[in-house]
């Protein structure tokens, strides 16, 4: 059988007092004598008192909780940046809902709508690679939630955004390949949608085209899920169709693993034969021999980032004030390992 909750009003009973005698005794007011306010916690201490959250958000119009979108849990970088989130949100005493989208559109939705309609104070976000439809976030907008996205945006959507600069990032990576001596370099892009996978490809057009290498769509391929068997695959499509390539550009560390297992498997030299650089400097990348160069990101920097910015948003809109709306760019580095030293 369960046990009867202890309420205000079942303390104040026992001793004979008010309720809000009682509130007041929880609550340290100094009109509670302290007699008063021994006896008051004293019995809420044996009776296992705890305050009713439903009541005090309905009162507060807060609920203390805000939402997280991501697309992948088991992803380095998203959960890097799930510890930035918490480590801030405990701090200001809220809780925080994580969901997966697991890079789809419809979960997507569903879990957009699932936080507006837990009344979650702020939603934190970063995109599926199949979101190209933004009703759902227009959504969120249109109700004043306050929200802000994170690494995978929409350039569409007028919110507060965490963002690394990605074609300077990809531009310095493929520059760096180009000095170690690499003439024909490829890129393992990812999916068409996510502006980060847009503009990392953009910034590796902008490097060749600075040094005067001329680009081939050909020496791009288009991960769908980017996955180590991607980058498997695509490192054995580049030695068989290419084999003039000297270096390869990958979209994250995750798919650069790939890469650097079949080379591996099939003895080509890394960095002698073909030079690779991956991006977010996943802690598999000083792992895996040769080491990976890599572009490192500030994930849980971006967390901590998005976090505040969604509680500047969340106090203005609980003062009734307009939300600023703030761009944040983190700045990256390039981490030079053993697969791209020649």
């Amino acid at each position: 059988m369960k046990e009867k909750e202890t309420t205000l009003k079942v303390i104040a009973e026992k001793l004979n007092i008010s309720i809000t005698t009682v509130s007041k005794a929880l609550k340290n007011y100094s009109d509670v004598s302290p007699t008063t306010r021994e006896k008051v916690l004293e019995l809420a201490r044996e009776l296992h008192y705890t305050p009713n959250s439903f009541a005090v958000n309905l009162r507060t119009k807060e609920s203390k909780t805000i939402g997280l979108i991501i697309p992948e849990v088991v992803h380095h970088f998203f959960s890097s940046v799930i510890n930035g989130i918490i480590a801030e949100a405990e701090k200001n005493e809220y809780l925080v809902i994580i969901l997966q989208s697991n890079e789809s559109l419809e979960l997507e939705k569903k879990q957009v709508q699932l936080l507006i309609n837990k009344r979650v104070d702020g939603i934190i976000m970063s995109l599926s690679n199949e979101s190209n439809d933004d009703d759902h976030i227009r959504e969120i907008i249109h109700r004043n939630i306050p929200f802000v996205m994170f690494d995978k945006i929409s350039k569409m959507i007028p919110c507060s955004k965490v963002i690394i600069d990605d074609q300077k990032a990809a531009s310095a990576a493929v520059e760096h390949l180009i000095t170690v001596g690499c003439k024909k370099i490829a890129h393992i892009r990812g999916p068409v949608n996510p502006q980060n996978a847009i503009d990392r490809f953009l910034g590796y057009k902008k490097a060749l085209e600075k040094n005067n290498i001329s680009f081939d769509k050909n020496l791009v391929f288009t991960c769908v899920r980017v996955s180590f068997e991607e980058g498997y695959e695509f490192a054995k499509q580049i030695c068989k169709n290419h084999p003039d390539v000297d270096g390869i550009f990958v979209i994250t560390d995750l798919v650069a693993v790939g890469v650097l297992a079949y080379l591996n498997e099939n003895n080509i030299k890394v960095p002698e034969q073909i030079a690779v650089i991956g991006f977010s400097n996943w802690f598999m990348s000083q792992v895996i021999k040769p080491k990976l160069s890599t572009v490192d990101q500030p994930s849980y920097e971006m967390g901590v980032s998005a976090f505040n910015l969604l509680l500047k948003e969340i106090r203005a809109v609980k003062e009734d004030k307009p939300k600023v709306i703030e761009n944040l760019i983190l700045d990256t580095q390039l981490i030079i390992r053993e697969s791209s030293k020649k």
